[in-house]
């Protein structure tokens, strides 16, 4: 169950990095919307990883958590920001995945 609130914590961190995106391309209200939205899936998502981390190993948590961010702040970016999708960052966002599927086979 740990793993799952995990994921959805991972999830949050990508909707905080989201938000932090719209609020860099708009302004007035609505980068304060945003803004606000932020500070929303941020609390969600560390809320989320401090319950996770009650029955999951520190180190192998907080990891996954910041792989999933990572992985998915990159792909918000490669389709929702446009940015460059070019081999190498496939690449390694590729072993990146690998890494996080590999820290959760070894994790205990």
């Amino acid at each position: 169950m740990n793993w799952i609130i995990l994921t959805i914590a991972g999830l949050f961190e990508v909707a905080f990095a989201f938000c932090l995106g719209k609020a860099k391309e708009t302004t007035g209200n609505e980068m304060y919307l945003w803004y606000a939205g932020f500070f929303v899936t941020l609390i969600i998502s560390m809320s989320l990883l401090i319950k996770a981390t009650q029955t999951l190993p520190i180190g192998t948590a907080y990891a996954v958590w910041t792989g999933i961010g990572a992985v998915g702040t990159a792909l918000v970016g490669i389709f929702v920001f446009k940015e460059p999708t070019t081999f190498l960052r496939l690449f390694f966002l590729s072993t990146l995945i690998i890494s996080i599927v590999g820290l959760k086979a070894v994790s205990h």
